[in-house]
């Protein structure tokens, strides 16, 4: 928990991409690189690549019973670094004692149905960018620890960040451009079964934590204080 509020805290998540949507199952990001092979702990930045993870914590342990989950993602050594999932199906016991609970979706589950619904190729990875824009932290009970840096603004994006070879984030697509009114007509009613990529903004800039957020805007909380 203490690691996902201060890679939040420091703007670690910022573009990130969801890079792995598998329905009615989980979805995962957390790897600037957006590959599923990267990323790093807050302890990293502290103390050296030596830190990059850190020992998965088994104890108290909480199930991945509903729809929503939030746990961080066991690196296959039985270790953690920013990597995160959240399950979009119901009693996957199977990930119990392997991926660390620490939080759960609160409010936008519509979101999480849009992004569970969207096209993915045969490696689970969207053919249109979702992406983390920002992160706005509304109650960390953790002291930082000596020595962080907390940026006083969000950093703009890279190139680098930017360019994953799909169809952006923002990149308007015309469905309907070229198409006759009978083959528009048949595109209208296959819509209905099915859903495209979208901008996506996880956690967006509220003012105060009492304003209704808008409903783009996913909230993790219940946040399990035990972990780190």
């Amino acid at each position: 928990c203490l690691n996902f509020l201060k890679l939040c805290k420091v703007k670690y998540y910022n573009y990130c991409l969801i890079y792995n949507v598998q329905r009615d199952f989980i979805i995962q990001t957390g790897d600037p690189m957006g590959t599923g092979r990267g990323g790093e702990s807050i302890f990293c930045q502290l103390y050296g690549d030596q830190a990059r993870f850190f020992e998965a914590e088994k104890v108290p342990r909480i199930k991945h019973k509903k729809k929503g989950t939030v746990s961080m993602v066991n690196n296959g050594s039985d270790q953690h670094g920013s990597q995160f999932l959240i399950t979009t199906g119901e009693n996957l016991d199977y990930l119990d004692g392997v991926h660390t609970v620490f939080g759960e979706v609160t409010e936008g589950m519509d979101v999480l149905k849009t992004i569970n619904e969207t096209f993915v190729d045969k490696d689970f990875i969207p053919y249109q960018d979702i992406r983390i824009n920002h992160t706005v932290i509304l109650d960390d009970p953790f002291e930082d620890p000596p020595g962080l840096s907390v940026p006083d603004r969000s950093p703009e994006p890279t190139k680098e960040q930017l360019d994953s070879g799909r169809i952006g984030a923002d990149e308007e697509i015309d469905d309907l451009k070229g198409r006759s009114a009978d083959e528009i007509e048949e595109f209208q009613a296959e819509k209905e079964a099915k859903t495209r990529a979208i901008l996506l903004e996880m956690v967006g800039d509220l003012p105060d934590a009492e304003i209704k957020p808008p409903e783009n805007v996913l909230f993790v909380c219940k946040l399990n204080p035990v972990t780190t």
